[in-house]
């Protein structure tokens, strides 16, 4: 059965404490003393997994510790036409999906990796990248692939459908809501695996219930999408 994305719009900021670990902790307690002190350490981490492992979110999520700090953050994507060059004011260098970036942005990336480890001023700079593929799998020019695997790497994994329930029905119970079983299966496997999508339609589904006065069902789901 296909899978639909969600995409309504919701402005939910990923963080550190709402990331629901599962199989990833070790990842996740990594992230969470790297990010309180980005400049412990030159060596850099990578995170690797499939679509919907959470390797995104957890970007963000230390993009927004940093940024709660007072620092600034150099961050790239295979999206960011024109990168800039390095800024010493950076505190930490943040990059996304690097399998997809093409040769400019691998340059600037690897003059990054470059700029952050061996600064002009100041103390090395955290490195923090993700990708859907291990380090040595990477189809990225060899400099920048052996940078990307020669510190702490972590594979990521998707959660089971057991833990995506359980997570949704704690967080449903915190809310007061009541799920039935039919109305968490429509969820499961209707939306997007990645756990992020199903937390924001946990979330517009509490207010479109409370505006509406109505018992979350199946209908009420279907409804509130079709008003999007």
């Amino acid at each position: 059965m296909k899978q639909m994305a969600l995409d309504i719009g919701l402005a939910s900021v990923p963080t550190l404490a709402n990331f629901f670990a599962g199989p990833n902790l070790d990842a996740l307690s990594h992230l969470r003393l790297w990010s309180t002190s980005p400049t412990r350490s030159p060596v850099p981490t990578y995170l690797w997994g499939e679509g919907g492992c959470g390797k995104t979110h957890l970007l963000a999520a230390v993009h927004e510790a940093l940024r709660e700090q007072g620092l600034r953050v150099g961050s790239l994507d295979a999206n960011t036409l024109n990168p800039p060059a390095f800024d010493e004011a950076w505190s930490a260098v943040l990059m996304d999906d690097v399998h997809a970036y093409n040769l400019e942005q691998q340059h600037t990336a690897f003059n990054w990796f470059v700029n952050a480890l061996t600064p002009a001023t100041g103390a090395p700079r955290w490195v923090l990248a993700t990708g859907a593929l291990p380090p040595a799998d990477l189809k990225l020019r060899d400099d920048l692939r052996s940078r990307l695997g020669w510190g702490h790497v972590f594979a990521l994994q998707v959660l089971s459908e057991e833990d995506r329930r359980a997570v949704l029905r704690q967080q449903a119970d915190a809310r007061g809501l009541h799920f039935s079983d039919e109305v968490m299966n429509f969820m499961l496997s209707r939306f997007s695996r990645d756990l992020g999508s199903l937390m924001q339609l946990l979330d517009h589904l509490d207010q479109y219930a409370l505006q509406t006065q109505r018992a979350i069902t199946i209908p009420l789901i279907k409804l509130m999408l079709e008003s999007e």
